[in-house]
């Protein structure tokens, strides 16, 4: 198959095509040719669309489709299909499911319903068995099967020697532990960011330290075992502090930010809307503030929506009550463009792929097409009745955004909107 991307601007710094408008043609999923102009008459495929841009394929290391158990929120085949108009190659699919991920045989049947998809499914498995904390999953078994990171959804490793075990049994296969950051002792009934807004609201707080004393715990941790650790979403200023300073102490470990962490603070919770309850919560100013000068120098690796469908009447309930959780994958390029800027908007939508597995790629010659295609300067507002989402549990309805997805192509598949 042949396919032909007109006057496309490349976004990618390891390019020599970065900033540069080009047409490339791509022949059976590699790309064969970039130039000013190309003719290719015989081209099964023209894209050309207005203010095109391309990068490297985007990937999102947090998304939950339902399916075994939760269809009704959202299916793997519907799920895929958002990820790819929503410019995905690659997408993370957590263990939030029933049953849950936890054996070989959970991990094949995610597979076999994703294979057909465009874009490229990494099945994350469960850290312990039932994601009960108590004990080890079939890691090795589901590594085999193509698992390369473990984790307990937004739950947090209680046993202090389980997560030592468990950093010690994935080294020799090379499998990435998730430890999510959480001292729910501290907060058994929080609900939002504690400081003056839950203060000023009645809701019940969460504070800061029960995120930085499992990250202080983890990292310690990590020291004395090795292997590789991956804090997903972390949201406060005292948490990048502390991951920069574990890099600089050569500690591999990385760590990822939720893309509602980045626009949106604890200011927006004087509605009571319950689509801002999220977890980790919405924080101050300042934390995001330090959560995007961490993307910005590197300290956090990635960017994920953290999508999260959920039934509607796990929203419509009093706040305390509703559940914590965001739909994020048609806005993640959004978010990140209008706050990060462009480049590093891309590097973020991309720095996570090779802690999960996934080669980096460039745009030259010889490569494999693995491209996320989009309008950086398209200004939308968010309707979450309009998201082909089954849930519309979305924190930004309603909220501006810049920047909106084309499409993808990986290898010879492609999704493309309309």
């Amino acid at each position: 198959m042949q396919v032909l991307i007109k006057s496309a601007t490349v976004i990618d710094r390891a390019s020599d095509h970065h900033k540069k408008k080009r047409d490339i043609l791509i022949f059976n999923g590699t790309i064969q040719k970039i130039a000013a102009s190309i003719e290719a008459a015989d081209a099964d495929l023209v894209i050309d669309k207005p203010n095109l841009h391309l990068s490297p394929g985007w990937f999102d290391s947090s998304v939950s489709f339902g399916e075994p158990g939760y269809e009704q929120r959202e299916t793997l085949a519907n799920g895929m299909a958002v990820s790819a108009a929503s410019g995905l190659c690659h997408v993370a699919i957590n263990a939030n499911t029933d049953p849950i991920t936890d054996n070989k045989s959970a991990v094949s049947f995610i597979a076999q319903r994703t294979e057909a998809a465009a874009v490229n499914a990494l099945i994350i498995g469960a850290l312990t068995q039932k994601s009960l904390g108590v004990d080890q999953a079939e890691m090795f078994d589901m590594f085999q099967s193509g698992c390369k990171s473990f984790y307990d959804y937004k739950r947090p490793v209680d046993d202090v020697n389980l997560l030592k075990l468990s950093l010690q049994y994935t080294q020799p296969f090379g499998g990435l532990v998730q430890s999510f950051p959480y001292e729910h002792g501290l907060s058994p009934k929080g609900v939002v960011h504690e400081g003056v807004q839950s203060t000023m609201l009645g809701l019940k707080g969460i504070p800061t330290t029960s995120e930085i004393l499992r990250i202080q715990r983890d990292l310690g941790i990590l020291g004395y075992t090795g292997g590789q650790l991956h804090i997903p979403t972390i949201s406060s200023a005292a948490s990048v502090a502390l991951i920069r300073a574990a890099k600089n102490e050569g500690l591999n470990v990385s760590c990822s930010v939720a893309a509602h962490h980045l626009l949106l603070t604890d200011q927006v919770l004087d509605s009571f809307d319950t689509q801002y309850k999220v977890m980790p919560p919405l924080r101050t100013k300042e934390d995001q503030d330090a959560l995007i000068a961490g993307l910005k120098d590197g300290t956090i690796d990635g960017i994920t929506s953290d999508h999260n469908p959920l039934d509607i009447e796990a929203k419509k309930k009093e706040f305390d009550h509703a559940d914590f959780g965001t739909i994020g994958l048609e806005c993640l390029f959004g978010v990140a463009n209008m706050t990060l800027g462009l480049d590093e908007a891309i590097d973020a939508l991309t720095g996570l792929r090779s802690n999960f597995g996934i080669a980096q790629t460039k745009i030259a010659v010889g490569e494999k097409a693995d491209l996320s295609l989009f309008d950086p300067d398209l200004q939308w507002t968010v309707d979450a009745k309009q998201l082909p989402t089954f849930s519309k549990n979305c924190i930004f309805n309603g909220h501006q955004l810049k920047g909106k997805a084309y499409g993808m192509i990986l290898g010879e598949k492609y999704h493309l909107n309309s």
